[in-house]
């Protein structure tokens, strides 16, 4: 089924915007921008939608405001008011588990710790949807230490020199929406998947 509703994770607020956790709502804001969109509060949805497009290849962009532990309300909400499916829907999501400028393009999965991606998979009572994770590394190799630093590290903002990665990383995911809607989540996977920005650690 053709995409038709992009959502993406994060923690309203200017406490949260632009940090590693909301990276979701970043790359929703810059395809809203390069397609001249407006995000406006839709408080049905309990989330902010904009809309880019037109016809065949329109989309829904959706930003929860319910915070990240409780997204799949939103999009609970957002699936019912549209009549879609979860295979219409894609989720993109922070995935500390990968280093920054590596993205997962995968059709269905578990939450992987994620607790926006464990609320989306309850609220719809499948894991059946398709997801964009983006990789925003992870603070620390040692797993005590890891847990110790985790909330500060996502919830903390990328570095002056992280980001022309991160842009390199943004600009591949409008190109990556732009092909799943073309082609298909398979063949925009091929190339999202194996996506190797200059700089990126391998």
């Amino acid at each position: 089924m053709p995409l038709q509703l992009l959502v993406g994770l994060g923690n309203p607020g200017s406490k949260y915007a632009a940090t590693r956790h909301n990276v979701g709502f970043v790359a929703l804001e810059r395809l809203a921008g390069a397609g001249g969109a407006v995000f406006r509060q839709q408080p049905k949805l309990h989330g902010l939608l904009a809309e880019v497009g037109q016809g065949a290849t329109r989309l829904r962009l959706l930003m929860p405001q319910t915070y990240m532990n409780d997204s799949g309300r939103s999009i609970r909400a957002a699936l019912d008011w549209f009549g879609l499916e979860p295979s219409q829907l894609l989720v993109v999501v922070d995935d500390m588990d990968l280093p920054l400028g590596k993205l997962r393009l995968r059709a269905s999965g578990s939450a992987g710790g994620h607790n926006g991606l464990r609320s989306t998979i309850s609220h719809l009572g499948t894991q059946d949807f398709p997801r964009l994770r983006i990789g925003i590394g992870a603070p620390a190799h040692d797993p005590a230490e890891r847990r110790a630093r985790t909330v500060g590290h996502v919830l903390g903002r990328f570095s002056a020199a992280e980001q022309p990665l991160l842009e390199a990383v943004l600009a591949e995911v409008e190109a990556g929406i732009g092909l799943i809607q073309r082609l298909g989540l398979e063949r925009a996977g091929n190339r999202l998947n194996s996506f190797q920005p200059e700089g990126a650690a391998t």
